[in-house]
């Protein structure tokens, strides 16, 4: 959903497992689906890991928890490795996450977020161990990204890490473009450009 990024104050949802990957994230046979609705891939973000086999929530999961929640996703190293599906992104997004924070994200997976207007955040080993350890003793524990400053502030310790985005993501994900809104934008200047040569 395109939508206007600042500063981010949330509670946390931990999935501290590492080498997520796209089928987990997404099973393959949801890829078959001919809509592209947020709320179905939502409703179907880790679906093997949520529901048992007739469809019933697993209550140890951690999407089914009530404890647990808001707009952040903390999960381990490694996440969103395997296929290049961009369903993945679509899921994450749909279900209503609008960050997740992991020491390292595979390449096209974190593309693919940023495309989805959902921002990856990487941060150091031991900032992802803080935050995990944190929101196990408090769930109500928040998280404040700051995308202009390119801050993650753990508010319960105040320990705060700095984050790499592109300008260009940056600039994209403030002003709620994507790639043909932005290029729209400079319409002009690309047509003046094109008169020019």
């Amino acid at each position: 959903m395109k939508q206007k990024f600042d500063i981010i104050e949330s509670t946390c949802v931990p999935l501290p497992v590492e080498n997520v990957d796209t089928d987990q994230i997404i099973p393959a046979r949801f890829l078959k689906a001919t809509t592209r609705d947020e709320a179905f891939f939502g409703e179907n973000l880790f679906r093997d890991w949520r529901y048992d086999a007739s469809g019933q929530p697993k209550p140890d999961f951690v999407l089914n928890r009530p404890e647990y929640g808001g707009c952040i996703l903390v999960a381990g190293k490694n996440f969103g490795s395997g296929s290049s599906r961009e369903h993945a992104a679509w899921a994450i997004a749909g279900y209503g996450f609008k960050v997740v924070i992991s020491s390292f994200f595979a390449d096209i997976h974190k593309n693919n977020e940023l495309n989805n207007f959902v921002l990856p955040v990487t941060v150091s080993e031991d900032f992802l161990a803080e935050i995990f350890a944190t929101v196990k003793a408090d769930p109500s524990a928040k998280l404040r990204v700051d995308l202009p400053a390119q801050t993650v502030t753990n508010l319960t310790t105040g320990r705060s890490e700095s984050f790499e985005i592109s300008a260009y993501k940056k600039y994209c994900l403030e002003n709620a473009l994507d790639d043909i809104d932005y290029l729209l934008s400079r319409r002009s200047r690309i047509e003046e450009y094109e008169r020019s040569r």
